[in-house]
Parts: C-alpha cells; structure tokens; sequence
C-alpha cells in the first residue's frame, strides 16, 4: 500500500523551513501531499492561488510532492486523499503544545490519524512565515530564509497588491 503523507499548514509564504521539511518527508514517504490552508481568519498575506504558485515553483525538482489547496477539515483532506498520516513541523517548545493539542483534536476525529513531527535543520529553526512577512513589509533580506524561486518572485511583486 502507498504510504501517502499529508503536510498541511497556511505556507504564507513556504519558507526553507518548509521546504526542508517537505525534502525530508519526500524521502520517507511514497507521496507528500502540501496542504494549503485557504485560513482567511489569519487574514494571509498572499492569496491562496499565489500561495499554491510559490510551492509549486519551489517543489518542481521533487518527483513525490502534489500541492493542494483546501478550506475544510484537515482529517476530510486526508481521507479525500486516501490518507492517514499527517506531517507537522516544529521549531520550539511552544510549537509543540499546539501541535500535541491539534494531534489529539484529529485523533479524537479519526483514531487512524497518526501525526510525525519533524524538526527543521538547525539553520531553519527560528524561520516562520509570519517573520518572513514582517520582513516583507519593511522590505527587510529574506533571500536566507526562502526559496530561491519564493524570493525572486515575491521581489518582482507590489507587496501592497498582494490581498
């Protein structure tokens, strides 16, 4: 049986951090399936279709990845997607009380549900897309933290026309 992984998150924008993860995850499982929040709550920086555009153009080395866009349940996403594994990132201990959380929610949902938790490289460790944005908006050097596709063409993009 094909082991499909599902990585959800709102990727506004994919960091290296992100994208490191996802590398890795491609290595252990069949297929990595990048879910991409629709969050409007979060009220994201970049639409959902530009956010989907920036992954695909950081992925499209990697043979195993699909990236999807969604707007329900993270547990309906995996069983639309024959899955029962869910990727989820962690950088501190503060990541890891809300995802312990989030994990128990979705088991509760599903006892199927089994979440892996990976640590980015060391070197990734502080990156969020909430500094990337912040950065963005004072037009601060982001060119260590994305990928190099992610930066060259959030650069060629107004900032301010981006909601």
């Amino acid at each position: 049986m094909k082991k499909i992984a599902l990585y959800p998150g709102t990727f506004d924008p994919i960091t290296n951090g992100h994208l490191d993860i996802i590398k890795r995850s491609a290595k252990l499982f069949d297929e990595v399936i990048v879910a991409v929040a629709l969050s409007e709550g979060k009220k994201p920086m970049f639409s959902l279709e530009k956010r989907i555009e920036l992954i695909n153009g950081a992925i499209k080395d990697l043979q195993n990845i699909k990236v999807v866009g969604f707007d329900n349940l993270t547990v309906e996403l995996a069983h639309e997607h024959n899955s029962n594994i869910l990727v989820r990132g962690l950088r501190s201990v503060s990541d890891f009380e809300y995802e312990l959380n989030l994990s128990y929610l979705n088991n509760s949902l599903d006892e199927k549900i089994e979440t892996i938790y990976m640590m980015p490289k060391l070197n990734h460790a502080f990156v969020s897309s909430s500094i990337i944005r912040n950065l963005l908006q004072f037009n601060g050097k982001t060119s260590h933290l994305l990928p190099e596709s992610v930066e060259k063409h959030i650069k060629e993009l107004d900032i301010c026309t981006l909601h």
